[in-house]
């Protein structure tokens, strides 16, 4: 009976805590100059990756412009915060942060 007692406690003070836990998402808009996106290798990409878990960040997706001067990337994160802190871990400009919280498809 007490670790049924114990149990029901976790979960009912859990919940208070778990907003630490909860994942956001976001899209960041980059500008770059012509030609900067040219050495994003596997290993480059590997190191931002790195840097991002460093700080509880996950790059999802980018897209760029045609030549490639612009980005508009998906991440995945616990706060704004974490997003602006693995951008200055990875030496990534940020143009801005908007939080899409919402799907919408066709």
């Amino acid at each position: 009976m007490k670790s049924l007692a114990a149990l029901l406690c976790t979960l009912i003070v859990s919940p208070a805590f778990a907003d630490d836990a909860v994942v956001h998402r976001y899209l960041i808009e980059r500008s770059f100059p012509i030609g900067a996106l040219e050495g994003l290798d596997d290993t480059a990409k590997a190191t931002v990756n790195a840097n991002n878990a460093s700080v509880g960040v996950r790059w999802v997706q980018s897209f760029a412009n045609a030549d490639k001067t612009k980005t508009f990337c998906i991440y995945e994160g616990p706060s704004e915060s974490a997003i602006r802190e693995a951008a200055f871990l990875n030496a990534l400009p940020i143009d801005s942060i908007t939080e899409v919280p919402v799907d919408l498809t066709p």
